[in-house]
């Protein structure tokens, strides 16, 4: 087994914790206390080509491995959790169905436009009462003629309503048969009459990201506009979200191993009793213990990606990834702040922001509750 990083995984991992420390770092906190969202950074990552990093070069892409791409996210987040779900979502969500099952016309259209920061593509699935419970979709798309036309809403769809927004992937109901539902998977253009996006405000974590409420009432789009097959919509959302498991677990690792740091840099300059509290063996033990499960998460995440590079099953893996990197994302953040004492508590310290970053990684892409049904039922219970 080799662990070591291929001479251009370790410049990538080089060139985006630069970028990170040197683009993103300096007014992330100023970004988060705004709540806004960063065009600028958002073209910046894609000038460095971040978006689409694992497409293949015809569509505008770099054609690099998953765990490049993952290694990107990982230290994007180290940095700031709402740049790094800016990045995650677009290309796990966004663009990933986009380039699996759109046919080479839809491919064509597309992909190019959105790996260069310009614009960004949404996934269309949560609905106020349809969020663990996929199948509990409302939305429905009729066919009338040679058009589509579709009904209903989603919620919390990063990326969904920001200026550079370009679309979104929306799974409808199509029809009915033998009792049970059709699902279907539409690509509908951000300018489409009938189609509104609606920024959500007032948010605990990933301030600087971009999330809206998405309705859609009569909205007309040509037939063409179906991805996949009518009846595979379910399909594709969640095969989507297998790989969109890794980017989440990328960012809990992200966000472990900077709040980790924070928390290490802090120890070693904050002094009690005369030394600092290091050296403190409570203190010390602390982070050896935030270290080890760094370790143990950033190995799991990495198999799971050599699983999914070598076209083998990985839906186990990445559910176990997911799980695990944002729970210890949780334990981390969580200590982080206990060794900054009072000052973790206050915003003019990262780690805060960390802490609060930290708490979606257990909800969004699958609750850690569904992990664990996921991870049970692929080892036979």
């Amino acid at each position: 087994m080799n662990f070591e990083l291929t001479e251009e995984q370790q410049l990538i991992k080089e060139t985006v914790r630069d970028f990170a420390e040197r683009e993103i770092k300096p007014v992330a906190q100023e970004l988060d206390e705004k709540a806004e969202f960063s065009y600028e950074l958002t073209q910046k990552i894609g000038e460095l080509g971040l978006f689409g990093m694992c497409l293949p070069e015809q569509y505008g892409g770099q054609g690099l491995d998953t765990l490049s791409y993952i290694i990107a996210v990982e230290e994007i987040a180290r940095v700031d959790g709402s740049q790094a779900a800016t990045l995650a979502a677009h290309n796990s969500l966004g663009i990933s169905p986009l380039c699996e099952f759109g046919s080479e016309e839809q491919k064509m259209k597309y992909l190019p436009q959105l790996c260069t920061g310009d614009g960004l593509w949404s996934f269309g699935l949560t609905e106020p009462g349809a969020g663990s419970d996929s199948r509990g979709s409302k939305t429905t798309a009729v066919m009338d003629g040679d058009d589509w036309i579709i009904n209903g809403s989603k919620i919390f769809i990063t990326n969904g309503s920001a200026d550079i927004a370009k679309g979104c992937t929306v799974q409808a109901i199509s029809g009915e048969k033998d009792g049970k539902k059709i699902f279907t998977t539409i690509l509908v253009e951000q300018d489409t009459p009938g189609f509104k996006a609606v920024p959500m405000h007032g948010k605990m974590m990933w301030r600087a990201s971009d999330t809206a409420e998405l309705f859609f009432d009569d909205v007309r789009v040509p037939k063409e506009n179906l991805l996949g097959s009518i009846g595979e919509g379910s399909k594709i959302m969640l095969q989507t979200l297998d790989g969109g498991r890794l980017s989440i677990a990328a960012m809990g690792l992200g966000c472990a191993q900077g709040a980790f740091e924070l928390a290490l840099a802090y120890a070693n300059e904050r002094k009690q009793f005369g030394k600092p509290i290091s050296k403190f063996q409570i203190n010390a033990f602390k982070l050896a213990d935030m270290a080890t499960k760094i370790e143990l998460a950033r190995n799991l995440l990495y198999k799971a990606c050599w699983l999914k590079d070598n076209k083998k099953p990985y839906s186990k893996e990445a559910a176990m990834s997911k799980l695990y990197c944002s729970e210890i994302a949780k334990e981390v953040a969580d200590e982080a702040v206990q060794i900054h004492g009072g000052y973790g508590l206050m915003k003019d310290y990262d780690v805060e922001r960390f802490y609060r970053d930290q708490r979606l990684l257990q909800i969004g892409e699958g609750t850690s509750e569904i992990q664990r049904l996921v991870i049970s039922r692929q080892i036979g219970c």
